[in-house]
C-alpha cells in the first residue's frame, strides 16, 4: 500500500508504509554536486534552513558521527540532531533524525543518490518513524512545505557556476 502524501512539479512524497514516508526529487546536477551540497557544512547553510540563517554546530560525517543544525527562522530558533549510522560516498547517507521541538520522537532518514547519466540526480529519501503518531506530527508540521522550500534553495545552490 502506498499512499501519496503530497506532491508538487518537482518533489513527490509518498507513505509506503504505516510509518515511512518517501520523498523523491531529481536535482539538475551531477552526483557529486549533490553528495557535497548533503555533506559540506558551507553548503548545507546555504540551503537546508529554508533561506533561514542555519548555524551547522556539528557535521561528522561518518558512522557514529553526530550532526547538528540551529535554524534561526523570523518565528524562532529550531535545533535538529542526529548520528550518522551509514555512509556510503556518492550513494547513501542512513542517519537519525531530531528535532529539539519534540525531544525523543527520533526517524531514521536513509538518503540514496542514482546518477542519471545525463548529469541529473535522483535523491530518494526514506523516513521510518517510530509511531503513526509520529510520522503525523512531522506531516502536520508543514513537511511537505520546508522541503520544498529548502530543495528550491538546493535548486539555486546547484545552479551556481562550480
Amino acid at each position: 500500500m502506498t499512499t501519496q502524501v503530497a506532491s508538487s512539479p518537482k518533489v513527490l512524497v509518498t507513505q509506503p508504509a504505516e510509518r515511512e514516508l518517501r520523498i523523491e526529487r531529481i536535482f539538475n546536477a551531477s552526483r557529486e554536486r549533490v553528495w557535497k551540497a548533503l555533506t559540506h557544512p558551507t553548503l548545507i547553510a546555504q540551503w537546508w534552513g529554508r533561506g533561514n540563517k542555519l548555524v551547522i554546530e556539528r557535521m561528522d560525517v561518518q558512522p557514529g558521527g553526530h550532526w547538528r543544525f540551529v535554524e534561526h527562522a523570523p518565528d524562532g530558533t529550531y535545533g535538529f540532531e542526529g548520528r550518522f549510522r551509514e555512509v556510503k560516498p556518492l550513494e547513501r547517507l542512513e542517519q537519525t533524525f531530531e528535532w529539539d521541538g519534540a525531544p525523543g520522537h527520533v526517524s531514521v532518514d536513509i538518503t540514496t543518490l542514482e546518477d542519471l547519466g545525463d548529469g541529473r540526480t535522483k535523491l530518494v529519501s526514506v523516513s521510518l518513524f517510530h509511531t503513526v503518531e509520529d510520522l503525523q506530527g512531522m506531516v502536520g508540521a508543514g513537511m511537505e512545505q520546508g522541503i520544498n522550500q529548502s530543495y528550491a534553495a538546493l535548486d539555486a545552490l546547484l545552479a551556481q557556476p562550480h
